[in-house]
């Protein structure tokens, strides 16, 4: 069966940098686009980054432009989300997402599989 898995979360400084990544199996990688979103306790599931079948296209939200990248690597079945400048309001569960072939998941609505998610705390 599809199977995403988060790594890479964990505790870090207000300034610092993690990557997450997502491991992915059960279909064929480069067939699908790929998503991050994030959710904090009490506030709704949001979208943070996607990325087309190629990784020609990406996508990001207005809150994480420029300090976010996401990128894919079809051969390892894997997709990343690098995070810079890392601020308190960043920390929150962050879920990997498998969209349709031809439409990047930017809204919860357009995700196939979600993963299982990885805790991301940012605080002195």
């Amino acid at each position: 069966q599809v199977q995403l898995v988060e790594s890479g979360g964990g505790l870090v400084q207000p300034g610092g940098s993690l990557r997450l990544s997502c491991a992915v199996s059960g279909f064929s990688f480069d067939d699908g686009t790929v998503g991050w979103f994030r959710q904090a306790p009490g506030k709704d599931r949001e979208f943070v980054a996607a990325i087309s079948r190629s990784g020609g296209d990406t996508y990001y939200a207005d809150s994480v432009k420029g300090r976010f990248t996401i990128s894919r690597d079809n051969a390892k079945n894997t997709a990343y989300l690098q995070m810079n400048s890392l601020t308190p309001e960043d920390t929150a569960a962050y879920y990997c997402a498998q969209g349709s072939p031809f439409r990047a998941p930017v809204e919860t609505t357009m995700v196939r599989y979600w993963g299982q998610g990885t805790q991301v705390t940012v605080s002195s």
